[in-house]
Parts: structure tokens; sequence; C-alpha cells
């Protein structure tokens, strides 16, 4: 039998749960608690396999489940934990992955819905494995994808010509020289290309700078 305690600040919602596990048949709630410190208490005294816990809970109402998890880690890291959350959160589910996603499950309220499911997720957390909702799989590819984009892929390819020849150390004359372009053309390619960079006004030397530093750092340049 998985020994299991439960953390959820709403009784109805932790009565819930309770009742889904204990009709997987192999485990055991052995104890159901509704804030974080009584979380850790009862961690200490029942020595569980498993914790599913709520990610918002008193004192705060804000992390406390991740809290806990991080706690585990230091303090019981033979404890698995199952985090549950009513929305997928970027933030919390990196809190709870780092470190390692061994033990470790991120899964939306809605699937303690399926009883089979949750039990997995315990099963799976006990052994060691992992186990991260589709849904919240879905929201860090897209936030990995944002954050993975480079600035100057908003840039279009004259702009692109224009910071290329600011690269090579070419003043504004320089740059309208080499694409036949006018210097005042030159200016406002390079005004926009600030802008999309998102350089704040400050002195164009500091800014032209930072341009070129983004442009140098891009992989392909």
């Amino acid at each position: 039998m998985l020994r299991v305690v439960i953390a959820e600040d709403s009784l109805l919602v932790r009565e819930g749960v309770v009742a889904v596990l204990r009709a997987a048949g192999d485990v055991d709630v052995v104890a159901g608690v509704g804030d974080l410190p009584a979380l850790l208490a009862a961690v200490a005294e029942h020595r569980p396999d498993v914790v599913v816990t709520d990610v918002r809970m008193p004192p705060t109402g804000t992390d406390e489940g991740v809290r806990a998890a991080v706690a585990l880690r230091a303090e019981h890291p033979g404890v698995g934990v199952v985090l549950l959350s009513q929305h997928a959160e970027t933030g919390y589910a990196t809190a709870l992955l780092d470190g390692g996603s061994a033990g470790r499950a991120y899964l939306l309220k809605e699937r303690v819905s399926d009883p089979g499911q949750l039990a997995a997720a315990v099963r799976e957390v006990a052994r060691g494995g992992s186990v991260i909702d589709p849904a919240v799989v879905e929201v860090l590819v897209s936030a990995s994808g944002r954050t993975r984009r480079s600035p100057l892929a908003e840039l279009t390819p004259r702009e692109r010509d224009v910071l290329s020849q600011i690269a090579q150390g070419r003043s504004n004359s320089g740059v309208a020289a080499a694409l036949h372009l006018s210097e005042r053309a030159v200016e406002k390619h390079i005004n926009v290309l600030f802008a999309k960079l998102g350089l704040e006004p400050e002195p164009d030397s500091n800014r032209r700078v930072k341009a070129v530093l983004l442009h140098l750092a891009e992989p392909s340049s």
C-alpha cells in the first residue's frame, strides 16, 4: 500500500481526492490537511510515500504547494509530490521541477475527476518517475519558444542589412553609401530597429552598441 498525505484547503475537494485515491485499492491516505504547516507536520509524523497537494493554501494562498515540494526535496527526498493546480502556470511548473523531475507530478485539478489518472500519477512519482499534465507541457513549450525567439526576428531584411553595416563599425553615412540609401532613410531604419529591439531612448551611441551586441549574439549571425 502506498502511504499518501493530502493537502487541500477546500474540505469538499480534499474529501473528493481522498475518496478517489482510496478507491484505487493500493493507496492508504494517512492524513488530510488544509495548510502548509499542517502538511509539513503530517509528513514528519506519517512518513508518506507521496504528498498530493494543492498549489495554493493557507497561510498566504499563493504557492504553498510549490514551497512544500522544495522543502520536501531537501528534508524528505524520498517523498514524491503530486501538485494540483486550477490552471497551467509556467512559474509553478518550473519551480516544481527545479532540481529535477524525479518523483514530481503537475496535474490540473480537472484530472481529479479521472480516478485512474490521479492514482497512476501517485504510483509513478512513488517509484521516482514524473508526470506532467499535457496542458502544462503545451504551456511550457509555448513559453520556451517565446523565450528562444530572438528579438532580431522582428526586423525586416533591410533593417537587418542596416544593423549588419552598423556592426561593421560604419557611421550613418557609411551605411548609406554601402546600401545605396539616403542618410535620412538610414536614420529612419535605425530608429525603427531600435524600437523593435526594445532599446529605450538614450544616447544613440549606447543603443548602437546594444543593437550590435544583439546582432553578434545571434547564432546565425
